[in-house]
């Protein structure tokens, strides 16, 4: 409690309210473009943006906006801006009033945990959903060991789900260089003596030693072998790689997502990758089994998320439902892909160099760099 009686709520006690779908009334006092850019989402949450300084001489504005039948967190980029305008709704009578703990900052860096799996060799897979950002990443465990593919940079939180399950990291692995947000695998890889793997084609420019992902060739997890094995499906890169994890699960990384494709114009190459794009998901992925279930490396919108925020999908049912998947003349895939997509991800060539390891900014730089969406797909309209 705050000495005005506001209460602080964490990013991830704000995940459980939305995954539970609990209604909620969010009011976000930072400027107009920054909400317009980027917000919280939720299929039972109501959102408002007045921003800070509007309110500052008079809270009324915030007052008459408000229902009174709904709790309330107030929300900022960093914290300060939110406890101040908490207090005054405080004193000025309104109840089940909270602010976000650190801002859109924390919103942005949390991890939630989701089991997708137990898996036949006797091993587990998860989900870590950063919801504030849309980054999926994934971490299989058997026998004291794990693998880790497409982590995000916090890689604290990841460190402290394996000491609660008493496993060690023995592989890292990125399914393509991404360029939406700075991965951890490396650093995760080096804390604990691990493997870094990632597509040579994608690690042309890389400053570092990596592990070669090749095409069918198997990487083993524990000592009852639960197969993570790598398919090359260029598109989103042209190093693109793929994942069948216990012959049920596919990681499609950026190439398909639930609703939408992965976009080509990334590194800049959107028109020598568009065809590698659409081969790879009218054919190499046509000829796998349509009850593969597809787990993506990012999601686009709070509908995607599923039971738990669990993010995925049958490949058939993508096949039936997905508008990428379902554009039958070349040229109009062509146009779709590279025509009109929504703007590139904040500082994209920038997280670019930085997974390359040409630059290693420090930890609050990195954090601006990835402060938005993550504006992988397509989002076919």
């Amino acid at each position: 409690m705050t000495a005005m009686g506001t209460q602080k709520v964490t990013a991830k006690e704000l995940t459980t309210i939305i995954l539970n779908k609990e209604d909620l009334f969010i009011l976000d006092v930072r400027n107009e473009s920054d909400f317009s850019d980027w917000k919280i989402e939720g299929i039972s949450v109501d959102i408002i943006n007045i921003p800070y300084f509007d309110l500052l001489d008079d809270i009324a504005p915030a007052l008459d906006a408000i229902p009174a039948d709904k709790p309330v967190v107030v929300v900022c980029a960093k914290e300060g801006s939110s406890i101040f305008v908490a207090e005054q709704l405080a004193e000025a009578g309104l109840n089940h009033v909270s602010y976000l703990e650190g801002g859109m900052k924390s919103w942005s860096e949390y991890l939630e945990p989701v089991k997708v799996a137990d898996l036949s060799g006797g091993g587990e897979l998860y989900q870590f959903v950063r919801i504030g950002k849309g980054c999926l990443s994934y971490m299989v465990l058997s026998n004291g060991e794990a693998a880790l593919i497409d982590t995000s940079r916090m890689i604290d939180q990841y460190q402290r789900f394996m000491q609660k399950k008493g496993v060690e990291l023995i592989h890292a692995i990125d399914t393509h260089l991404h360029a939406d947000h700075i991965s951890g695998g490396r650093a995760l890889a080096q804390r604990y003596g691990a493997a870094y793997h990632l597509p040579p084609k994608d690690a042309t420019e890389v400053t570092f030693e990596y592990e070669k992902l090749v095409e069918g060739r198997d990487i083993t997890v524990g000592q009852e072998t639960i197969k993570v094995q790598p398919i090359y499906t260029p598109g989103h890169t042209i190093g693109s790689t793929s994942f069948l994890i216990d012959n049920t699960y596919i990681l499609t990384g950026d190439i398909l997502f639930i609703d939408s494709i992965g976009r080509p114009d990334l590194a800049g190459l959107a028109e020598d990758w568009v065809g590698d794009l659409r081969d790879t998901l009218y054919s190499r992925y046509k000829v796998l089994s349509e009850e593969l279930i597809v787990l993506p490396a990012h999601f686009g919108k709070v509908t995607e998320l599923g039971i738990g925020g669990l993010v995925a999908g049958r490949l058939g049912t993508l096949y039936s439902e997905n508008p990428g998947l379902n554009i039958e003349d070349e040229s109009e895939f062509r146009r779709t892909v590279t025509e009109n997509l929504p703007p590139q991800p904040n500082s994209y060539q920038e997280i670019r160099q930085v997974n390359m390891g040409k630059i290693a900014p420090n930890i609050e730089e990195q954090r601006e760099m990835e402060i938005g969406p993550n504006r992988c797909a397509v989002h076919d309209k």
